[in-house]
């Protein structure tokens, strides 16, 4: 009996073609939805990483009169015995929380920014929160002094993220899809859209830093910026 053998038909050049179109098409309209996703992810868990530097900010003004500051510094060495934290960058800052014992981890500091690294988890010596591991920036007054949970409430506190660390007010549109992560003094945590042709924020339709009567700050409080460091 004649056994017959089909010929098995591979694909042709014209048919691969239109495969990988689609498949690039299908790749190009799903790319945007898993970067804004991922974007997305990111800004979440800097608003969680604010609320807890939040709580510590106000548990340190209870135990040493305002949020850190160089009185503070000498404070918690002498109440802790630990090395004195000099230096006026918000690491150098929130590493005083560090000392107290107030705060216990470093990944509550971090938010994802060009200038930022995932933390280690070492807090001990000059290994705690340092550079690249602290995301935020922490507002302070002009002579460098520590603010307080008084005054307005809605006044920012923490903010996140900039286009690079330890420089001029100037926030990075592209990290969290438009918006800046902000503690407020009432310890609530918002998203603030970054205007994109300045780089910068405004708070109740003010400039951050704006004083004036109707703004958050009114015209007797100069408030300034302590950088985080960058990696």
């Amino acid at each position: 009996m004649k056994t017959n053998y089909r010929m098995r038909r591979g694909f042709t050049l014209v048919e691969l073609l239109v495969v990988i179109v689609i498949i690039a098409a299908l790749a190009g309209l799903t790319a945007p939805m898993v970067i804004r996703q991922r974007k997305k992810a990111d800004q979440t868990e800097a608003v969680n990483n604010a609320r807890q530097i939040g709580m510590a900010l106000f548990e340190f003004e209870t135990e040493y009169g305002s949020f850190p500051d160089e009185a503070t510094s000498t404070a918690v060495h002498d109440a802790t015995d630990t090395e004195k934290v000099s230096g006026t960058a918000a690491n150098d800052r929130f590493r005083q929380m560090v000392r107290a014992g107030i705060a216990q981890s470093e990944p509550m500091f971090y938010a994802k920014a060009p200038y930022t690294k995932k933390p280690d988890g070492i807090t001990s010596g000059a290994k705690a929160l340092e550079k690249g591991e602290v995301g935020f920036g922490i507002i302070t007054n002009a002579d460098g002094t520590g603010m307080s949970a008084a005054g307005n409430p809605s006044r920012p506190i923490v903010m996140a993220p900039f286009t690079t660390a330890l420089s001029g007010e100037q926030f990075d549109y592209d990290v969290y899809d438009g918006k800046a992560v902000v503690l407020k003094l009432d310890n609530s945590v918002t998203s603030i859209p970054i205007l994109k042709t300045t780089s910068k924020v405004k708070i109740n339709g003010k400039e951050l830093f704006e004083k004036s009567e109707d703004s958050v700050w009114g015209t007797s409080v100069s408030p300034q910026m302590a950088y985080p460091i960058s990696k």
